[in-house]
């Protein structure tokens, strides 16, 4: 790991302007004595073609472009919904699968659409996430991945989530991800185990630092 002012600032920036990742990610980062913030907190308003043929090199095209930007260590995720009878579709073109300015409710019900008459025993699919943590340099300098098997409902169930969570139900679970509440989503999810693999190595640097 190159030289760099993180363990000094204490402070990432949550590479999106999604502010429901951004909340996801504070509360994985609750009590930590790591310091999120987010482009708007930093006037960032940078733009990132997520052009990347993976999860992990978008997140990678993200955490490198606002590191630069802001001068701060950046943690960027991507992650999407991967449907095995639609051959992992929407996959990493989750956000843009119902096209551009399509909001969550249109996403999910082309999802539907496209499963219409599919039964349960077909239905399986899983979430991923990956996540890159880079510095000012413009070096990476941890990445990450994890994923959440589970089904695809047949109707939107539940309030709380973004995304396809109201469609998503967790292997051995009932519920869908929307159902579950924050709490448990966070423990479960992809995007929670990943963030708790981030944090821990971040956290390890300062531990390091302090010594």
């Amino acid at each position: 790991m190159s030289d760099s002012t993180f363990p000094t600032s204490r402070t990432i920036v949550l590479a999106s302007a999604n502010s429901h990742k951004i909340s996801e990610f504070r509360r994985i980062f609750a009590g930590s004595s790591i310091t999120l913030t987010s482009p708007l907190e930093l006037d960032s308003v940078i733009e990132v073609l997520e052009t990347g043929a993976s999860y992990q090199e978008n997140a990678r095209l993200k955490a490198l472009a606002y590191a630069l930007d802001c001068e701060l260590w950046a943690l960027g995720d991507d992650s999407g919904l991967e449907i095995d009878v639609l051959d992992g579709a929407p996959g990493i073109h989750s956000h843009r699968f119902a096209g551009d300015g399509a909001s969550d409710a249109d996403r999910n019900l082309r999802v539907l659409e496209l499963m219409r008459g599919i039964p349960i025993s077909r239905r399986s699919a899983c979430y991923r996430c990956a996540i890159t943590i880079a510095e000012p340099s413009g070096t990476v300098v941890y990445e990450t991945q994890a994923e959440v098997a589970g089904s695809i409902g047949f109707e939107d169930r539940g309030t709380t989530g973004f995304g396809y969570d109201p469609l998503f139900i967790t292997s051995n679970n009932q519920r869908t991800m929307a159902e579950i509440g924050d709490v448990e989503k966070d423990v479960i999810s992809h995007r929670g185990q990943a963030g708790r693999a981030a944090r821990s190595f971040l956290e390890g640097i300062l531990t390091c630092a302090d010594q």
